[in-house]
């Protein structure tokens, strides 16, 4: 609780504010964890380990399911993030036809 709680008067506002302070915080390390799992699969496809890029996807599939199961990301925003990623990693090795 890195941020200080404003002067509440009632005990309930009290506890409701220190509680999302604790929510926030939580939801901060889990976005962040997000973002780091998937600058790792990013990294490995853009250097072209198709076999770093799907382990790494791995752990960041099951950590952004986690986190959409939580509430801290939309369902939708979670399944975006993984097709995207999907899609980044099995384009590893295909050559595109330039016309």
């Amino acid at each position: 609780m890195a941020k200080k709680l404003k002067s509440k008067r009632h005990k309930s506002a009290i506890k409701r504010a220190r509680q999302s302070l604790k929510i926030a915080e939580r939801n901060t390390f889990y976005k962040s964890a997000v973002k780091t799992a998937v600058k790792k699969v990013v990294s490995a496809a853009g250097i072209g380990k198709k076999e770093d890029a799907l382990e790494a996807l791995s752990k960041a599939k099951s950590l952004i399911d986690k986190v959409v199961s939580k509430g801290i990301i939309h369902r939708n925003t979670g399944s975006r993030k993984i097709s995207r990623l999907y899609r980044l990693v099995n384009s590893i090795g295909v050559k595109t036809a330039a016309a």
